[in-house]
């Protein structure tokens, strides 16, 4: 049995470069995203992209799994900063998301910089969304910051 389900959908018109899409979904909390090729590939002008949208997944997921092994870690974070990259490029003529590098800082009091690294990497292996790119390449780059 699954622990969550959750719905999104598109709705395109038009070509891929010259069309648009609008997402929403189940929550409410995405309707209304403007969805274009150009978004994805060139400049944004206002609207998202997969890789956005993947990036904010990434980083979120991530930022909770890191939260979850601190707490059970009895080394609960003051605050977290968890941001993503993901990379689109052309992989044999086929975009592909071929990364996902994570930036996390955290203020984490009860921790050296040492002990935060190897929960950083614990969480790593535990992120949904990091074992969902298993085939990707994720990189996590944390700093401990002062409190």
């Amino acid at each position: 049995m699954s622990i969550a389900q959750r719905n999104a959908e598109t709705t395109w018109e038009g070509s891929l470069t010259a069309g648009r899409g609008v997402i929403r979904s189940a929550s409410g909390a995405l309707d209304g995203l403007d969805v274009t090729w150009a978004a994805r590939t060139e400049t944004p002008g206002g609207k998202t992209s997969p890789e956005e949208l993947v990036g904010a997944a990434h980083s979120a997921c991530f930022a909770m799994a890191l939260t979850l092994l601190l707490g059970k870690a009895h080394t609960p974070p003051d605050r977290l900063n968890v941001a993503a990259t993901v990379t689109l490029d052309d992989v044999d003529g086929v975009p592909t998301i071929v990364s996902s590098r994570l930036r996390v800082n955290g203020w984490v009091p009860q921790l050296d910089a040492a002990g935060f690294q190897k929960v950083v990497d614990e969480a790593a292996a535990l992120c949904p969304v990091s074992r969902l790119f298993a085939g990707a390449r994720i990189s996590v780059e944390a700093t401990l910051q002062a409190t």
